[in-house]
């Protein structure tokens, strides 16, 4: 196993019809609300506990990150909120991934789609099969990549994709 790894994890579940004045303070719905401990909790049975960890600063990202990492003890002070990953460009997350700690072994981004599907097609040295719904990473998808350089050195195909979980295949 490489040294690095990189846990790509899109939002969960949002609510559309939530009174939030702007996209970026959108929550999440009934169903986000449950899947995003479920995706932590998923993390710590398989031993996925991120060195470092970084998302979008949007609620709906925030959000899922939180609930995510609680089930590892990382709490809010500990994650690196970037606004570049709201709503990023597949550069602009190979930027923010760029600046991660030389010594994090295993780091965590939490974002948004398209750019987190994009982000682990990109990052992929071999071709990602879309699956029969079209749907790469819906809400409250997991890809677990091992990275084969040092963060300051990612790129395109540098990455081989390990796993890719979505939480409604997971059990409670």
């Amino acid at each position: 196993m490489n040294d690095r790894e990189l846990l790509v994890l899109r939002h969960a579940k949002s609510d559309w019809n939530s009174d939030a004045p702007t996209d970026f303070e959108r929550p999440l719905n009934r169903r986000g609300q449950k899947d995003a401990p479920r995706v932590g909790r998923f993390m710590v049975g398989k031993g996925l506990r991120p060195d470092f960890v970084v998302s979008s600063p949007a609620t709906r990202a925030r959000q899922t990150v939180l609930a995510a990492c609680e089930a590892f003890g990382i709490g809010e002070g500990d994650i690196h909120w970037d606004k570049r990953v709201y709503h990023a460009s597949t550069g602009i997350l190979m930027d923010v991934l760029s600046e991660c700690p030389p010594e994090a072994k295993r780091v965590l981004i939490t974002g948004h789609n398209p750019g987190m599907e994009s982000l682990v097609r990109t990052l992929s040295r071999e071709h990602v099969p879309m699956p029969p719904d079209l749907k790469l990473m819906p809400t409250a998808a997991l890809a677990h990549l091992e990275i084969g350089v040092p963060w300051a050195q990612i790129d395109g195909g540098v990455a081989r994709l390990l796993d890719l979980t979505r939480a409604r295949s997971l059990r409670d």
